[in-house]
């Protein structure tokens, strides 16, 4: 029987949550094809006809949540035509936490990429690409916090330039202890607060 486009997508998009599934749960240099095809309920030639090898699968799942991401984030208008910059700054890292809270894809690709694996080897040039987006996101920081400044909405003597990495470093380590917590303890309560805060003591 002939396969339609949407039959191979369908097949494609099986492949990539049984893999990130798999990954969660193994992490990713202790996973093989084998047992993505396991999980997905299909055969081997299946998966290699989708992706060549366990990197193609991992960046394929790594871009398609990213993308995902990367537009709810786009949604707080960075830029220079909003009225409150530091608004959209604080909406903008705020996607995050919405992403990890309400998503269950977005929660374990995070996990995933941030705990369970290692970027050596041919993995470094996935690490490349992920720090790529971190610096196109950075770039954007900048200008909204460049626009609150030339609208005096900034505290004197910031640095529009070095407050962006800084809110970079912050998400970063918040995601990345977020998803530590599983128990909720400590940093996921707080989360919240900590953002409107970290984007509060910013105020002029």
């Amino acid at each position: 029987m002939r396969r339609t486009k949407a039959d191979t997508e369908k097949t494609r998009q099986q492949i990539l949550d049984a893999a990130r599934k798999v990954f969660a749960e193994r992490g990713v240099s202790r996973t093989s094809l084998e047992q993505v095809a396991e999980a997905a309920r299909l055969s081997r030639g299946a998966i290699y006809w989708h992706f060549a090898n366990k990197i193609e699968l991992f960046s394929a799942m790594r871009e398609q949540v990213a993308m995902d991401m990367f537009e709810r984030m786009g949604a707080a208008q960075l830029g220079e035509d909003v009225e409150d910059p530091l608004g959209a700054v604080r909406d903008s890292i705020l996607e995050i936490l919405r992403g990890l809270e309400s998503d269950e894809r977005v929660r374990e690709a995070f996990d995933i990429l941030i705990l369970k694996c290692e970027y050596v080897g041919e993995f470094a040039e996935v690490l490349a690409r992920i720090l790529q987006s971190a610096d196109a996101w950075t770039d954007k920081l900048t200008l909204s916090y460049a626009h609150a400044q030339r609208r005096g909405q900034l505290r004197a003597g910031l640095n529009p330039q070095l407050l962006a990495v800084e809110s970079r470093s912050f998400i970063f380590g918040l995601v990345r202890l977020w998803l530590m917590d599983v128990g909720s303890a400590t940093v996921r309560p707080q989360a919240w607060d900590m953002i409107d805060t970290h984007v509060a003591m910013r105020r002029a």
